[in-house]
């Protein structure tokens, strides 16, 4: 009989993700066909805490041995079959070992997001391939992937990017002991723009608009009131692309497109007619809305490329502002 085995990667992380042990089944919409089996198993053993325990224990000796603590085995299964170890073999020797990764992520991601919106926890967090512990790919059969077991498996190795919109080294920490030191203000659109970041990255692409909309509402007001030499231009244009910013908003929405304003005339951010503007669709009337597409279901959904090219320029005037006014 032809084998039935499944190819899966799995990581492991030093904590709890939140969710019980088990298998969890993702769909991409109602009766659709499953796209992920997540399996997730605790190992280690965990430090049960409280605080009315706590007062009846002993002291604590100084420099105490550390606690151990749990961790957790996420398995992301591909639930299509392969019908022969040799085709399994041919998929691991040609594994886009990033891609599968990012892929095995982004459903360990989407699982969660749903944890923490049905058990209304604020404070659980998503994951990064480089907060796990090991990564690894392979195979195995069905009985063995669904407790997280595998007759063929080996290590991925993981390397963070070194994305742009990212701060390392001595500008980040200079930066850092500008906050912490209280010589700089830590600004309510860095906060806004790292949210609308981690959810654009993560798909949620109405999330991110709405997340943009707020920072560059913030934005516009605060880096007005920096003396950085460089960001004075800079906020011209995040001030050109406000408009664009704004109306991604109100497409994720759902908000009927609005006759255009002076303000957004003048700087071209909508026309009549069927002249295309950038990241725009057709809207009735004849009329373009930029910053949005068409989505499933007729749908309007933001444009991706305006977010993404927004949320990128006001990454780069706030990496200005921690440099100092440098080109960033």
């Amino acid at each position: 009989m032809a084998e039935r085995l499944f190819l899966f990667v799995q990581m492991e992380f030093p904590w709890q993700l939140g969710p019980a042990d088990g298998r969890y089944l993702l769909r991409g919409y109602a009766d659709g066909e499953p796209e992920r089996v997540v399996v997730l198993e605790t190992v280690g053993a965990a430090r049960a805490v409280g605080r009315l325990a706590a007062r009846r224990r002993p002291p604590v000796e100084p420099k105490p041995e550390p606690q151990t603590v749990a961790s957790t085995r996420a398995t992301v299964i591909d639930p299509v079959s392969v019908s022969a170890e040799r085709q399994a073999q041919a998929w691991l020797a040609e594994l886009d070992a990033e891609r599968e990764t990012r892929t095995a992520t982004a459903a360990l991601n989407r699982m969660l997001a749903a944890y923490r919106v049905a058990t209304a926890d604020p404070y659980l967090h998503e994951l990064t391939p480089s907060r796990a512990l090991t990564v690894r790919a392979g195979w195995g059969e069905g009985e063995q992937v669904a407790y997280g077991d595998w007759l063929h498996a080996r290590e991925l190795r993981w390397r963070e990017p070194r994305g742009p919109q990212m701060r390392r080294g001595l500008r980040a920490q200079e930066h850092l002991a500008a906050l912490l030191g209280a010589r700089e203000p830590l600004l309510l659109c860095e906060e806004l723009a790292l949210r609308a970041r981690h959810d654009l990255d993560a798909g949620r692409l109405r999330h991110a608009a709405l997340e943009l909309d707020h920072a560059y509402a913030a934005a516009l007001g605060e880096l007005r009131e920096e003396r950085a030499a460089d960001l004075g231009k800079r906020v011209e244009e995040l001030a050109e692309l406000r408009p664009s910013v704004a109306q991604a908003a109100r497409t994720a929405l759902g908000e009927d497109a609005q006759e255009p304003d002076e303000t957004q005339r003048s700087e071209g951010t909508q026309t009549h007619g069927n002249t295309q503007t950038p990241g725009g669709a057709q809207t009735p009337g004849g009329m373009q809305t930029p910053g949005s597409t068409q989505g499933p279901g007729g749908t309007r959904e933001p444009d991706g490329e305006t977010v993404a090219h927004a949320l990128g320029r006001l990454e780069a005037a706030l990496r200005a502002r921690a440099a100092g006014g440098f080109q960033a």
